[in-house]
Formats: C-alpha cells, sequence, structure tokens
C-alpha cells in the first residue's frame, strides 16, 4: 500500500508565492480576525506583521521555539502582530494558534522553503528541531491509537511519533490506516524535541510495508506467582520463525515448543515460579523473505510476590512493574480527590501518585498507612504509582492534658505538639514536652515509622533539636512505674526557638 500526501508541500510553496499584504483565503470568524493566516519570513531572518481584529481579549499560543512574536495576548479592537526570526540554514514551518473565547484563528508561519530531507532515525535525533524529515524504520510499539502515536526503530536509532495523519490529512483516525507494530514504515514530518524525547510531530504516512509475520493471538497473558505456560499463535508469510527472548527473561522463561503448519504458527513457552516482585518481558518473532528481516512482537507478565521494602530501598530501585509494600506517615496532601500525598518513614520520603479510592478512605496528615505500588518516575523524579492501600492506623491531633486522661493503648496513636523543657537521651530521643501547665515525658523519639535497631537513634542531633524547641510528635500513650508517657514516638516536624 502507497500513500503519498503532497499537501503541506504545496501549501508551503503558494505561501511563498504571495506577500503579507496579498489577499488570501482565511477563515473568517465573528470572534477574531487576522489580515493573513499567512505569515512569510526570509531565510536571512528577519520579521514580518499581521493585523488582529477582536471583538474581545485574546492569547496567542506559540510552541516554535525559533519564533518570537511581539505580544503573547492582546485586547477588543484593532491590534498588529510582528512575528520575528533569526536566520536558518533550513526552511522551518510552524503553527500559532490566536484564541479568543472559544474559537480559534490558526496563523502558518513559513520561513525559507521547508525542505523534506531522507535520514535515518539517528539524523533526527541529531537534527535541528522543526526540520522536516523522511524517515523509514519498523513500528516497535503503539501508544494511542486514537492521535496515532508510536515509535519507529530503525538501525541507528528509535524515535517517537507523536499524531499521525490519516489518508486525508486528518487527525485522530490511526486505526484507518492499518498500521501494526512490526510493519515496516516511510513517514514524514517536523522534527520537535519535547523534555528528552525525539519526536516527529503529525506525521504523513508515504508507505507502509506490512510485515510478515503477525502475532494474532495470545493465551496466559498474564502468567500466576507459581509460573505456566504461555502460548503464541502466529501468522507467518516469511520463511521460518525464530523467536528473542530478551537476555533479562531468559533466567525464567524458555521456549517450549514451536509448531508450524502451512502460514500458521503456535509458540509454546514455560515460565518459572517468581519468587520476587512482579516481571514482565517482550517477546520478538522475526521471519524473513530472503533478504529483508521482519518482525512482531507481544508482551507477558507474571505476577510476584510483593516486596517489603523502606522508602530508601523503594527510592533506590528500577522502574518497573515489580509490587513494593511501603508504610509510613502522611506528611501532606497534595491532591485530596486522588490521593496525592508524601509518604515518609525513617529511612526516606517519597510522592505518591494516587491512591485508589483514596476520596473515601477518610485518610488525613498524620496518618500511618501501608500501601503497595509500584516504583515509577515522573520527569526523573522518583514516585509511587498505582498504589492500593492495605491498611491504615488514624492519628488524632491532641493536647498533652487531653492525652494525661486517655487509657493506655498501645493501638492508639496521638499527635502531640509541646515545647521540650529537658532532654534525657540525646541518643534514643528520651525527652519532656510541655502545653500549657500539663508535661509528659516521651520515652524515645525515633526519625520515622519503621525504625528499628541503630535506625532509632541520633534524631536529635541528625535535626539540630535542643531545649526551647516545639516538637510535633506521633505515639500512643503509655506508662512506667505510673508514671504517663508516650511510648516510642516518631518524629513529625519541628520548630527550632529562637
Amino acid at each position: 500500500m502507497k500513500l503519498k500526501y503532497f499537501f503541506p508541500l504545496f501549501i508551503a510553496s503558494v505561501a511563498l508565492m504571495i506577500s503579507c499584504d496579498d489577499e488570501f483565503s482565511v477563515t473568517l470568524l465573528d470572534e477574531i480576525q487576522v489580515s493573513s493566516s499567512y505569515v512569510s519570513i526570509p531565510v536571512a531572518g528577519g520579521s514580518t506583521s499581521i493585523t488582529v481584529t477582536a471583538n474581545d481579549s485574546w492569547t496567542v499560543e506559540n510552541s516554535l521555539q525559533w519564533l518570537t512574536i511581539s505580544s503573547t495576548s492582546g485586547s477588543a479592537g484593532e491590534s498588529t502582530l510582528t512575528f520575528s526570526a533569526e536566520s536558518t540554514l533550513d526552511g522551518r514551518t510552524g503553527e500559532v494558534k490566536i484564541q479568543c473565547g472559544d474559537k480559534t484563528q490558526r496563523v502558518n508561519v513559513i520561513q525559507g522553503l521547508a525542505t523534506i530531507e531522507t535520514a535515518t532515525c539517528a539524523d533526527v535525533i541529531a537534527g535541528p528541531d522543526s526540520k522536516t524529515y523522511q524517515v523509514t524504520g519498523v513500528c516497535t510499539a503503539i501508544t494511542n491509537t486514537t492521535y496515532g502515536n508510536w515509535y519507529l526503530e530503525d538501525a541507528t536509532g528509535s524515535i517517537y511519533i507523536y499524531g499521525t495523519l490519516d489518508a486525508k490529512g486528518g487527525t485522530k483516525n490511526f486505526l484507518s490506516l492499518g498500521l501494526e507494530v512490526g510493519d515496516e514504515v516511510t513517514v514524514q514530518g517536523p522534527k520537535t524535541t519535547y523534555g528528552s524525547t525525539v519526536e516527529l510531530v503529525n506525521v504523513t504516512v508515504i508507505t507502509i510495508n506490512k510485515s510478515l509475520i503477525k502475532v494474532d493471538s495470545v493465551e496466559n497473558a498474564v502468567l500466576p506467582i507459581e509460573g505456566g505456560e504461555f502460548i503464541a499463535y502466529l501468522t507467518c508469510k516469511g520463511q521460518g520463525v525464530s523467536v528473542e527472548i530478551p537476555e533479562d527473561a531468559e533466567s525464567w522463561l524458555s521456549i517450549s515448543s514451536i509448531q508450524s503448519e502451512g502460514t500458521y504458527a503456535v509458540v509454546k513457552f514455560k515460565a518459572s515460579a517468581n519468587t520476587g516482585g512482579d516481571r514482565g518481558t517482550t517477546i520478538t518473532f522475526h521471519t524473513t523473505d530472503g533478504t529483508k528481516d521482519y518482525s512482531s512482537q507481544t508482551s507477558l507478565s507474571q505476577t510476584g510476590a510483593i516486596v517489603e521494602a523502606s522508602i530508601a530501598e523503594f527510592l533506590a530501585a528500577e522502574v518497573g512493574d515489580t509490587q513494593y509494600r511501603l508504610a509510613g506517615v502522611i506528611t501532606s496532601i497534595t491532591n485530596p480527590t486522588y490521593g496525592n500525598l508524601y509518604l515518609r518513614d525513617f529511612s526516606g520520603e517519597v510522592y505518591v501518585y494516587g491512591i485508589q479510592d483514596f476520596s473515601t478512605k477518610g485518610l488525613k496528615v498524620g496518618d500511618i498507612i501501608t500501601i503497595v505500588g509500584k516504583r515509577a518516575a515522573y520527569n526523573g523524579n522518583p514516585q509511587v504509582s498505582s498504589a492500593v492501600l492495605e491498611s491504615s492506623i488514624p492519628v488524632t491531633t491532641a493536647t498533652i492534658a487531653e492525652v494525661l486522661t486517655k487509657p493506655d493503648d498501645a493501638s492508639t496513636y496521638f499527635m502531640v505538639t509541646g515545647e521540650i523543657t529537658s532532654i534525657t537521651s540525646d541518643t534514643y530521643g528520651n525527652l519532656y514536652l510541655k502545653d500549657g501547665d500539663s508535661e509528659i515525658y516521651v520515652y524515645g523519639c525515633y526519625p520515622g515509622y519503621g525504625a528499628t535497631g541503630d535506625d532509632r537513634k541520633y534524631l536529635i542531633a541528625d535535626k539540630g533539636i535542643k531545649v526551647g524547641d516545639q516538637l510535633t510528635v506521633i505515639a500512643p500513650k503509655g506508662s512506667y512505674g505510673g508514671s504517663p508517657q508516650l511510648s516510642n514516638s516518631i518524629y513529625f516536624s519541628h520548630v527550632s526557638s529562637k
């Protein structure tokens, strides 16, 4: 199948033939109008202006890093917008949006003639943003089937395709192309860089060379913890089938048989019991027509044991599907609807990106919770994802006077704040807290929930805590020799005295 689209290049050529003063067909909106919907800037650099007429305030959305606009907003009436760019060796194009109320006026910006360069993935990665490239590679993964977001890979590297136009140049119609993982595709589109990700945006598909091998269906895509059999059913129109198991899965996944008849093949795998956390892998099936390699992929996962971990251990772990059990104190809640919060134990603090059904749990800052979730990251910052609440211990804020009236109960926790009047042990944090006329002995103030052994020591010195500071701890009420005390308290916060 060959799909060739010359419309974007044609528009670029037409735009170069007109000046900003010439009449050109534009979309006429009642709310906002522009004197020209196309702006042409010389390759050597320079500026071009258009007139904006609006019946209300408006804003400009400009994602082109190479383009400078004289204003990003304006009021009702007539305004002048000036578009400027430095010189460039390669032609480049882009789009600017002017928003007025719920209406959007689009302005196409062109500098020079946007040439299309045939390139490898490595060429695209090393090349400048806004340049248009034509690249051929294999589709290795599809992440969005509405807009057409997917990965293209060749022998030199991999790039992300962010948006794919259909045969008529439309968006949100990716499935009409019939593109599948394993297909060889030639696309063209402008490069952009989002964070550290190199992308071609809203690409036009030139050709799709269908893979000679395809995974039709699988059995047992999610294997139990005790292991078992995973089966892949294939259609193969090439010369035989070979299987590639990633190196990190070879220790627990193996091929038990390959059966083929005509263009159909069945590959069976055996997975061993899983003694660690959740794990998974992607299997690649290969065939050839004698000159070219074709591939298709499928994924499987295996349930694993939940790994008990401190927050420090969790932070040191790799991003993946392994399930971790974490326990600690909620120190702040950033989204009370979804349960985005910070959790701290004796070893550190981590951001939890949502807890399932959080709004129904009645949790608050200070409560002690145990969750199970995966090690994830956002912009390089570690976080817990897909978290589920296992258990919680409510913590009640109380004055020292109120705590003194309570019975001893190791399962009931209070959050208590008072002034440190004396410190009897720097090592374990034994001290006296006073609030008004009431005072209570704190038998142990530890760095955080879950501390044992030597991890309970030296909080006082590490935090620079001293007599006169305001200290907030979480602890149950107990007693020793008939004298009330807060037993094995958890440090929450402190405010230094002047």
